[in-house]
């Protein structure tokens, strides 16, 4: 007897509705639908979620509608799809020298490769931000945001590979002044960050400005 394919759902959230659809690959290698639901998009405007609560109530009731379709799923995990111009990705690229190349890759030399993707730079951010939502007519609403925070940038010294510019197979002793000074003054800064925006938007436009 096969063992049962664990069940797969979808959950697309997009600007006029949120999708939920559940399946199983059967035994013949093809996507068996077990339930399906739908429910209006509220709180969502081209792509970006503007009013999270709205938008939850709705990710919610396409879940129910999904189990009311088949009231035996078992739901444990769920694949979510976003899009809009807010969404951005960067492909990166990086290597590790492994000691054995026989060996099993252990879950450190994943930590250690995702960790150097970083860099000898490390930023932490505390932000607060607060939005209003004001309808201007029937079809037309007018957002405005704020955000106040505070970011630290550290220098992490033992991250860095600095090259000794009067033989590069020899280690950094020191002697370059720009970067010897910048360690020993504290290579960790505060900063204050802070911006407002306006975002005016409709079904069949949108307008924003930040700052």
């Amino acid at each position: 007897m096969t063992q049962e394919q664990p069940i797969i759902v979808g959950l697309d959230i997009g600007t006029t509705k949120i999708a939920a659809i559940a399946g199983r690959k059967n035994e013949f290698g093809k996507l068996e639908i077990l339930g399906f639901g739908l429910a209006n998009s509220n709180g969502v405007q081209h792509g970006m979620v503007l009013n999270i609560d709205q938008t939850i109530k709705a990710i919610e009731s396409a879940l129910k509608n999904c189990y009311a379709s088949n009231p035996g799923l078992e739901i444990n995990e769920v694949y979510v799809g976003i899009a809009g111009h807010h969404i951005k990705s960067l492909q990166t690229r990086g290597d590790i020298v492994r000691r054995s190349t026989e060996d099993e890759i252990k879950q450190f030399e994943i930590d250690q490769l995702i960790a150097d993707q970083y860099g000898a730079f490390r930023r932490m951010s505390f932000n607060a931000t607060y939005a209003i939502h004001l309808p201007i007519s029937k079809n037309i609403n007018l957002s405005f945001g704020a955000k106040a925070g505070l970011s630290n940038h550290t220098f992490l010294q033992n991250k860095a590979v600095v090259l000794n510019t009067v033989d590069p197979s020899l280690s950094y002793s020191g002697g370059d002044k720009e970067y010897d000074a910048y360690v020993a003054n504290g290579s960790s800064k505060m900063m204050l960050d802070v911006g407002t925006g306006m975002y005016l938007y409709s079904k069949k436009m949108f307008f924003g400005l930040a700052a």
